[in-house]
């Protein structure tokens, strides 16, 4: 893996197009076995998680299904603190059983923001998985029940995330270089 520049700036590698894979297959085993003889509800939250939701989905082997909600809060290489929706959930999840699929949790805004409006809708149960968490930026208090990596508070491009709408077509991630 070598470097990559997406649009003003240089990003580095981080995790391997091989790594990323090997832990999504380890976390659709634990959710086959935690949702044996269920049908849960995959809602990813897009633009980020669809390399992520895509690869996780086609590893889930019990009966599932999957939507797709549009979520924003960055601009740039900062969260601009508002979450905007700007396509909505309209499966009825009333006594579903639901897996929040994200990218990645940095501040957990979006999903502190967005969570209520799930349970409001009176599912069964409500799961997070996550490909990546940045603990150390963490504000807002969530239980991530399926994460595929923790990673330094560190800017990351490729494998569905972005910068400015750039970066997000690569099979491995990187991180901006220092």
């Amino acid at each position: 893996m070598n470097e990559i520049q997406v649009l003003d700036k240089t990003f580095v590698p981080f995790l391997s197009a091989e790594d990323i894979q090997s832990k999504i297959e380890s976390l659709a085993v634990t959710i086959n076995k935690d949702y044996q003889n269920k049908k849960p509800l995959f809602v990813a939250i897009l633009n980020g998680s669809f390399m992520f939701a895509a690869d996780l989905f086609k590893s889930v082997t019990v009966d599932a299904e999957i939507c797709f909600i549009k979520l924003a809060s960055y601009k740039g290489t900062q969260s601009t603190g508002h979450v905007i929706t700007a396509i909505g959930l309209d499966s009825n999840i009333t006594g579903r059983d639901i897996i929040v699929v994200e990218d990645i949790i940095d501040t957990g805004k979006t999903l502190h923001t967005f969570l209520p409006q799930i349970i409001n809708q009176q599912p069964s149960s409500v799961k997070i998985a996550t490909l990546l968490h940045k603990p150390e930026a963490t504000v807002y208090d969530l239980h991530i029940d399926y994460c595929c990596f923790s990673i330094p508070n560190k800017f990351v491009v490729g494998y569905g995330l972005d910068y400015d709408g750039f970066g997000r077509n690569t099979k491995a991630i990187y991180q901006l270089k220092s």
